[in-house]
This record gives C-alpha cells, sequence and structure tokens, in this order.
C-alpha cells in the first residue's frame, strides 16, 4: 500500500492550528445564498470535481513533535464533508433568523480533528433558493485565500496553477517570507531596527526553515528571547476603552449581516469628503458600535476601541497556494465621536498613522513564532493581544460581479472572522456584485443581539451621505 501522501505545514498554520479555545474556534464561517435551489448531488460533485483539485482540502492536519504534518486522508468520504442541513424555524422566526441561528451555533462546533478541517452545509431550500454554510479552519488558509478558492470553485472558476516540483528543503514558505517580510525589514532605515529590534527579522528566517527541528536548541533560546523583545513593543499600546463588548466570552455565537449598500455610492461620498472608501466604513462601524452603547445606556463618549485589521502580506496572484500570510494592524476606532464628519476625519487620520507602519510585520513575526512553543505559552502571547483588542476585523474585495454557481446565481454572501483569545467581537466588511455588506460575530455573553448594531450601519451612512451634501465641498480638504 502507497504511504499517504504528506507535508510539513508552516509554522504560521501551526500556530492558527493550536490556537482554538474553549469559547473561540478558528474557524471562518460563511454562507452563500443561491437563486434558484440546487441539490445536494450538484454540491458534491462540484466540491469533488473543483476544490479537491487543492490538495489542502484532501489532506488532514496530524500534530506532530515539530508542529503538524499536512497529511493525505486515505479514507476521505464527500458524503462527511458536504452534508444536508435541516434548517427548523422557531415560532415567531423568519428564515434569516433561523438561519443566522444555524451559523452561530455552526461556529462553535469543532470540525473533526481525524479529517480535512472543513465542511459544507447545504440547506436546500431557503428564500425561493438555496443556502450553502461553509466552515474551513484558519489552518488552511487566510480571508484573501480562501475568496480566490471559493471564486475559482464558481461556474467558469479557474483551476488553480500546477505547482512546480519541491525540493526536499522547500515547504513553499520560504520566498514569501523571504521577499515580503524578511527583505523589507533588512532594507528599512536604522530607526525601525532600534524601535523594534531586529528580532522580527531573525524569528522570520528561522521560520523560513520548518524542517529545521528548534525545540531544545539554542536557538529557540534565541527565538524567545526576540519574542520577549518584540512583545514589549506591542505591550506599550494601551488598553481599550472599558465596554460591555470586552469582557470574558460564554462561548456562545451569534450572528447578523446587512443588505448590500451601493459601493458607487460609497465612493462618492469619500470622494466628497477627501477620504479613502474604507475611511467611510469604518467610520460607520465606529459609529453603529457607539450608538448601540448610548441605546444600551452606555456613555461612550471619549471612548476608544482597538480592532485588529489583516494586511496582506503576499501578491494576490500567489492567493491560491492558500496558507495564512498576514500580518495585523491594531486600529483605534473612535466609537466615542457621534459627530459622523468630525468620526470619519479621526479615522483618515489613524488610518494615515498605520500607513508605513511596521506593527503588521510585528505582529506576524510574533504570531508566527508561537508556532514554535506549547500551547500554554502560545496562549499567554495571544492573551496580550486580547487585552488590547476588542473586536477582529477584515475589510476583502469580492467579485464585482455576480457569480453562477451550479447554474444557480449568487445572489449574497457573507463569512464571519474567527477571533481568538478573548476576543468576542468580529467585523467583516465584503464588496461583491456592485454591493458593500456588513457581517457581526459576537459572543452572546457580551452582545445576544449583533442584529441591532447591524441595523445601525445604514443609518450611519446615510447620515454621513446627508451631512457630506450639505458641506462646502470646496473647503473639505481644508476642514479635514
Amino acid at each position: 500500500m502507497t504511504a499517504p501522501a504528506e507535508r510539513r505545514m508552516s509554522r504560521v498554520d501551526t500556530a492558527w492550528l493550536r490556537m482554538d479555545n474553549d469559547v473561540n474556534l478558528m474557524m471562518i464561517v460563511g454562507v452563500w445564498l443561491l437563486t434558484p435551489a440546487i441539490t445536494l448531488d450538484a454540491l458534491r460533485e462540484r466540491i469533488e470535481t473543483r476544490l479537491l483539485k487543492y490538495e489542502r482540502f484532501r489532506h488532514k492536519a496530524v500534530a506532530d513533535a515539530m508542529g503538524a504534518m499536512w497529511v493525505e486522508d486515505t479514507d476521505f468520504d464527500i458524503d462527511r464533508q458536504v452534508v444536508l442541513e435541516q434548517l427548523p424555524k422557531k415560532r415567531g422566526q423568519t428564515e434569516r433568523q433561523a438561519l443566522q441561528q444555524r451559523c452561530g451555533e455552526l461556529a462553535v462546533t469543532p470540525l473533526d480533528p481525524d479529517r480535512p478541517l472543513w465542511q459544507f452545509h447545504l440547506v436546500e431550500r431557503y428564500e425561493g433558493g438555496s443556502a450553502i454554510i461553509a466552515r474551513i479552519h484558519h489552518c488552511i488558509g487566510d480571508g484573501i485565500a480562501l475568496i480566490s478558492v471559493m471564486n475559482s470553485i464558481t461556474d467558469g472558476g479557474n483551476d488553480p496553477p500546477k505547482r512546480r516540483r519541491k525540493t526536499v528543503d522547500d515547504d513553499g514558505d520560504h520566498d514569501w517570507l523571504s521577499d515580503a517580510v524578511l527583505k523589507p525589514l533588512t532594507g528599512l532605515a536604522v530607526k525601525a531596527l532600534d524601535m523594534y529590534g531586529s528580532g522580527v527579522a531573525r524569528s522570520i528566517e528561522a521560520l523560513s526553515h520548518p524542517r529545521q527541528p528548534l525545540q531544545g536548541s539554542l536557538d529557540m533560546a534565541k527565538a524567545g528571547l526576540q519574542v520577549a523583545s518584540d512583545l514589549a513593543a506591542l505591550a506599550l499600546m494601551a488598553d481599550d476603552s472599558p465596554t460591555r463588548l470586552k469582557g470574558k466570552p460564554v462561548g456562545r455565537k451569534v450572528v447578523a449581516w446587512s443588505e448590500p449598500m451601493p459601493l458607487d455610492v460609497v465612493k462618492v461620498v469619500g470622494k466628497a469628503l477627501n477620504c479613502s472608501i474604507n475611511d467611510v466604513l469604518l467610520s460607520c462601524v465606529s459609529g453603529a458600535i457607539g450608538g448601540w452603547l448610548r441605546a444600551q445606556g452606555d456613555n461612550p463618549d471619549g471612548a476608544e476601541i482597538r480592532a485588529m485589521v489583516p494586511v496582506n502580506l503576499r501578491p494576490l496572484e500567489k492567493a491560491w497556494q492558500l496558507g495564512n500570510r498576514f500580518g495585523l494592524a491594531p486600529l483605534v476606532l473612535p466609537i466615542g465621536i457621534a459627530n459622523p464628519v468630525e468620526r470619519v476625519y479621526a479615522v483618515r487620520q489613524r488610518m494615515n498613522q498605520l500607513k508605513g507602519s511596521y506593527q503588521p510585520l510585528l505582529a506576524f513575526g510574533v504570531l508566527a513564532v508561537t508556532g514554535l512553543f506549547i500551547k500554554p505559552v502560545q496562549d499567554v502571547v495571544l492573551g496580550l493581544f486580547a487585552k488590547k483588542t476588542t473586536a477582529v476585523m477584515t475589510n476583502v474585495p469580492g467579485p464585482k460581479e455576480p457569480l453562477k454557481f451550479c447554474g444557480s446565481t449568487l445572489r449574497q454572501t457573507m463569512f464571519w472572522v474567527p477571533a481568538s483569545g478573548d476576543v468576542g467581537v468580529g467585523v467583516s466588511i465584503l464588496s461583491y456584485g456592485g454591493g458593500v455588506q456588513f457581517g457581526l460575530i459576537t459572543d452572546a455573553g457580551l452582545c445576544a443581539d449583533p442584529q441591532a448594531i447591524i441595523d445601525r450601519f445604514e443609518p450611519e451612512f446615510q447620515q454621513l451621505l446627508m451631512l457630506s451634501l450639505m458641506l462646502p465641498w470646496g473647503d473639505t480638504a481644508e476642514a479635514a
């Protein structure tokens, strides 16, 4: 019998694999809404012929002394990976509410560790069509990679490029780590190294050789010192303002999403205010959260919360290679500013401060090196991130035109990002088919009704739209 194919898991992906805890599972959960309905047989056939061309979806994660391996599942069964999902409605529930409830339940239901770490659930009858709930563990890939893969399995999607033959020591990570992270670091001015030390560069150089064991070696000890030094820089960040969104999660998830807003209109508002689309959208996020807190009887005036925002560290044309290749930027959201125009300029200022920042590289180095350590040590490192953070937030660009899947139209799509440690809030912004929409996943112990926050996003935008039209446009740039 031929031995199953296997490949060393990168240390970054290993860190994500071991990041699951009692209140947060590292699963990306997504929903596709299709019209008209599709069948379970059609979905399974599409997954078998398209998705399984990416070898990682045929492999399971097997832990070992050096971290983990991707090992081919010789007992792979499509019937276990793609399942039929019943969607019973409680009295008074709409179909959407029932679907949202089920997504929240599946977000805290672990995937089978003895099988490939993904699963598709088909709701055959939903709002005149079908709904697909996808669950994919973060160790398989980040949001940019998974959007690329999911687009490839739609009608007319492209198969993944053929991989070149690898050498024994080539795990596929060395080139991108060197080009995207190590080379820019070594080319930075001396003050950058003075700010963070050279530990990040050395740590990432070590990560480029995952087949070289570090446990118990001098390199391991040095890596530990480097991480401690790098963590000191993170520790200088002030803690978030205390709000009811920050606390101890209970491990029950609730999800919500908005209807799409026209992306062209968002662009117009951004142009009128001399701001980017992201500035406008993040201002709406800040305003919605601040408004919700006021509605709960809290006073968020002057309060700020931090959201960890993923920063892509690889060329988009290589997204099909999967894996996690992003850093994290700490973005401060001015939830205490009630004036929409003042708030959008405050967001713009914070976004400009992040441009050219080394924080994403630092956070990447810290996160990646945690893949070398035992889980208790990793949990301590992640606990620091959680202390400084209220939310994880991601903004992913999707296709500009609506896609087809198994002959049906993909009319709407949304996904929710997982949070690590004790972080209990995840914000997703996704553009698709000419629209942009928001998704929110919260721990029920911190916010039992995220739809109440989601429902504030569009009114915040409409208010910003109205006020931007009332401003003296010729002076907006100076007012900023």
